[in-house]
């Protein structure tokens, strides 16, 4: 079964007559799971289809409808002074009061791995 075939059952099973413009529906899915959450996905579209039922858009009304909402996912930024996630530096223990005298390093599998001499 392919997506029209889904989309088409799935039209019946909630009985709605309703043209999908799939591609633009999974470009804009596609823009809100990137640039603001995954999670953002069926939310967007979600209210995508929600405005459109609401003001009975026709297909150029609801292309309208979602180039805002994907100007406003291909634009979104986090909120003011929030960090870039991958910006962040993870803490470092300070184990400055540690003695690593006696550590040596693994068997040889791991060459970052250090193993404390009680450990071993």
């Amino acid at each position: 079964m392919n997506l029209h075939d889904w989309i088409d059952e799935l039209s019946d099973v909630l009985d709605v007559e309703a043209e999908v413009d799939e591609a633009l529906v999974l470009d804009l899915a596609r823009s809100a799971a990137h640039n603001v959450t995954r999670p953002a996905a069926p939310i967007t579209t979600f209210l995508l289809g929600y405005a459109a039922g609401q003001s009975g858009a026709d297909p150029e009304a609801v292309e309208r409808l979602a180039a805002r909402a994907q100007a406003l996912a291909d634009n979104w930024d986090r909120p003011a002074g929030a960090p870039d996630p991958d910006d962040v530096d993870d803490d470092v223990p300070d184990d400055r009061a540690v003695d690593h005298t006696g550590d040596s390093y693994g068997d040889g599998d791991d060459e970052d791995e250090v193993v404390a001499e009680d450990e071993e």
